[in-house]
């Protein structure tokens, strides 16, 4: 052991940080023996298991939720069942060397042996006028992107209304990530970064060159070279832009800092630990002249070198637990040799060691295409790989990364590491890799860990991502992962029924689930877990299974607390200062004086600060207090817009036949007509359409997820899988048809399929290619296997089912429904045991 006590002794082990590497370390920990040895406390001030904050680019991207399984890395029940106490949403304050506590903000002390202090790095926010209130907070619309609160924030504001405008300050891996996020919210995202080009911490310049134009192809502003001085607000206080050095500006309703990180390293230096950067400590990741006081991760300062990424915060945990545990009581550490593979943004990117020659001799390789987005160097010296870059094309990074390793000799061609000239090729990597090669930099996961994962019974690439965690964070690896998986298992290989299933605690497909749900009449969550889960409830699966029984059930099915999001539990759609938006439905974007009237009165009665009009013809009112919502419909008397609901939205239309002097059809009237049998409807996700008079298009409809087109004659063109959010995507012909009847006809057909089909999330841009345009046509056009009549059936009774839930409106699920929200108060502190 690392110290002198009895090793049968139970020793009080203490880490402070229920992040990444706190709970990487109690992992390898107990994975050595540490239960029996150990009594496991662990502190964190989120009020969370442990997450790998690597995920949170897909949760705001919309691609995964804060209950995703590859979210969550250690659940509270993990926590209980491995004998280790959680103090979340507590934050320790100060530890007393001598007398071996750590007290937290609660007032608690809790006694230690053993302390590792795992706190890990904080947003850096540089000094900028009006980036604070007096308060020292942020202003209102100013974030950070480090934990699960930034990324809701974020998220509530971006969905908040149409027409957002982001500034994200900085242009690195996070920063990057950020705007690509939330551009596929819909937000209209300028990235502002200081140095001369975007990643230079890890890219050249010529390789942040085609880095940017992957960027700006995606729709996002990038700005180079410019120092932001100062954040710039409206007289309420919220943001309304960004200020330069240069004297220009860029308006935003919202900032994202994402200009470095810190280490948080304020409770070492109050308890006397020495601290620079970080925390310093030796080999063994021990704390300068302290024999029970251990560091480890991004507040660790080891030999001068502080590491931002997640591959050198697992070597140390590995090194640590040995230390603790006296696996292996000499285990050092030496420093990582850093290497990234990563997903930037959509972009493929690998970058280790040096990013160009250092020296005259050294010899630099580069292959610089910007028209296709690649751009590949290698870096040699004395015969030895010191750096290389990759950046669109990544298929040779497995064999630069051993080759910077040193596991396998240079060619002499060296144009040849760059193609498949003579080196080992992408497809033969997987069986040539050596076993000690990590493929998971996020998750830390070795050749050898995914061959192991195989040889104990793990047949399936899901069963071993399940297990390993490899291919769980930016999912960079996935390919090799699978390489692994399929070389190691051979013909033993099975396929993962669980990529089909609806979702992952219920083996069944979407259509299985629908029609069991039916045969025993199941109409609640709780009764589908009961029924069809064989290990029970699934806090992930709730809100996906809730809209199913929706669209199964219409009004008829049995609503429970904690099945849908706030924004479904009362119909609006929640902002980020807690009050909510309300849309009235204007069929066709239509309206009259009478309805101007009430929207006006409403909001002066109300005092509703802003009315805003949509990008799908209606008018937002945002800001209504949550009280007040039943009031405010009360009052309006229109119907909902369901701007906040996973269902048929819209349908956006053109002045048609009526007045025009170009039109061709009357996409007014077939719009109203369309939205008026199909509003509200639940689906998979949202669904916006658009009705427009003539191929001159001013309706969009050629980017909606079902949009139509008149071409003269009676004629209409009929599109679905349209996108013109952060995805960019023309929608595919479906038809032809000869009258607006059956437009309307078709596309009950098309939503319900949809309906039926569209897995959770999943919006008609991915469900269309998917699916294929000639397979959709040949069941939805061509009835060719004879599912149509089921369809128009199920749709006609969901359209006869429906219920305006503003105006037809049951009494309030609960007393607090439409109470107002209390100001948020500090967890209690219950011990997860």
């Amino acid at each position: 052991m690392a110290d002198s006590q009895n090793l049968h002794e139970r020793r009080r082990l203490v880490v402070v940080g229920n992040g990444m590497a706190g709970a990487r370390t109690v992992e390898e920990i107990l994975t050595r023996g540490g239960g029996d040895l150990f009594d496991i406390t662990m502190i964190g001030d989120e009020p969370y298991g442990n997450y790998n904050r690597i995920m949170l680019s897909h949760v705001l991207a919309g691609e995964a939720t804060v209950d995703d399984d590859d979210l969550m890395l250690n659940p509270m029940a993990w926590y209980r069942e491995h004998g280790v106490t959680l103090y979340a949403g507590d934050r320790a304050e100060a530890i007393d060397r001598f007398a071996k506590t750590v007290t937290c903000a609660s007032g608690r002390a809790i006694d230690f042996d053993v302390l590792v202090i795992a706190t890990g790095s904080h947003t850096f926010f540089p000094n900028m006028d009006g980036l604070r209130e007096p308060d020292g907070k942020l202003a209102r619309g100013v974030f950070g992107f480090r934990t699960i609160e930034d990324t809701n924030g974020m998220l509530q504001m971006a969905t908040s209304r149409d027409h957002m405008r982001a500034v994200v300050i900085g242009g690195g891996l996070l920063g990057l990530e950020a705007a690509y996020g939330l551009q596929t919210q819909g937000v209209a995202v300028d990235v502002v970064h200081s140095p001369g080009h975007l990643m230079n911490q890890q890219l050249d310049e010529r390789g942040g060159r085609v880095l940017r134009n992957k960027i700006e192809s995606l729709g996002v502003g990038v700005h180079t070279g410019k120092r932001t001085t100062s954040v710039l607000r409206n007289d309420d206080g919220t943001v309304a832009g960004v200020g330069f050095t240069d004297g220009d500006s860029l308006p935003a309703d919202m900032i994202v800092v994402t200009a470095g990180i810190r280490p948080n390293v304020e409770i070492a230096r109050g308890a006397g630990l020495v601290v620079e950067r970080g925390i310093v400590v030796d080999d063994q990741m021990r704390c300068e002249d302290e024999a029970f006081i251990y560091a480890v991760g991004e507040c660790a300062q080891h030999r001068s070198e502080v590491y931002g990424l997640v591959a050198p915060l697992w070597e140390q945990a590995v090194v640590l637990a040995d230390v603790l545990t006296g696996v292996n009581p000499q285990a050092e550490y030496h420093g990582s040799r850093l290497t990234t593979k990563l997903k930037v943004a959509g972009v493929d990117v690998a970058a280790m060691g040096v990013k160009g020659p250092e020296r005259d001799d050294d010899e630099f390789v580069q292959f610089y295409e910007p028209r296709s987005g690649t751009y590949k160097s290698v870096v040699v010296r004395d015969n030895k790989l010191i750096g290389a870059m990759l950046l669109g094309d990544i298929s040779k990074a497995n064999f630069l990364t051993q080759a910077f390793d040193d596991k396998v000799p240079l060619p002499d061609e060296r144009i040849s590491m760059l193609f498949d000239m003579g080196t080992p090729s992408a497809e033969t990597g997987a069986a040539e890799l050596a076993d000690d090669v990590q493929v998971c930099n996020c998750n830390g996961v070795t050749k050898g860990d995914i061959m192991g994962c195989v040889a104990s019974g793990c047949t399936s690439v899901g069963e071993v991502c399940a297990k390993t965690r490899a291919g769980k964070g930016c999912g960079s690896c996935k390919g090799l992962v699978a390489d692994i998986v399929e070389y190691a298992a051979g013909d033993t290989l099975t396929a993962d029924a669980a990529a089909d299933w609806y979702v992952p605690s219920i083996p069944l497909t979407k259509p299985e689930l629908i029609d069991a749900i039916r045969r025993q009449d199941l109409r609640s969550v709780s009764e589908v877990f009961d029924k069809l889960a064989p290990d029970g409830e699934d806090a992930t699966a709730k809100m996906p299974l809730a809209s199913l029984l929706r669209i199964i059930w219409g009004s008829e099915w049995k609503h429970e607390p904690g099945a849908l999001f706030v924004n479904d539990r009362v119909h609006a759609n929640i902002q980020r200062d807690g009050t909510f938006s309300v849309v009235p439905q204007m069929k066709g974007g239509v309206t009259s004086p009478e309805q101007l009237r009430k929207i006006a009165d409403v909001a002066e009665k109300y005092s509703i600060p802003m009315i805003k009009a949509t990008g799908g013809q209606r008018l937002d009112l945002l800001g209504v207090k949550k009280e007040d919502l039943p009031k405010v419909w009360e009052d309006l008397g229109m119907p909902s817009g369901y701007a906040y609901g996973k269902s048929f939205r819209t349908v956006k239309t053109c002045v048609g036949t009526d007045y025009c002097r170009f039109g061709l059809g009357d996409s007014t009237q077939l719009g109203i007509d369309i939205e008026t049998r199909y509003q509200g409807l639940e689906s998979p996700a949202k669904l916006k359409l658009a009705v427009t008079g003539c191929p001159r298009n001013c309706a969009e409809a050629l980017c909606k997820d079902f949009g139509v087109v008149a071409i003269g004659d009676g004629k209409w063109e009929i599109y679905v899988g349209g996108a013109a959010g952060a995805h960019i995507r023309k929608g595919d012909l479906l038809a032809t048809v000869d009258s607006s009847d059956e437009v309307i006809r078709l596309c009950g057909i098309f939503i319900q399929y949809y309906r039926e089909q569209g897995k959770w999330l999943e919006r008609t841009y991915s469900f269309v290619p998917r699916m294929g345009i000639e397979e959709l046509r040949a069941i939805i056009v061509d009835d060719r296997d004879g599912l149509v009549a089921g369809l128009q059936e199920r749709i006609d009774e969901a359209v006869a089912a429906y219920v305006d839930p503003w105006l037809d409106r049951a009494e309030p699920k609960s007393p607090a429904q439409f109470t107002p929200a209390l100001p948020l108060l500090p967890l209690p502190q219950v011990p997860v045991r």
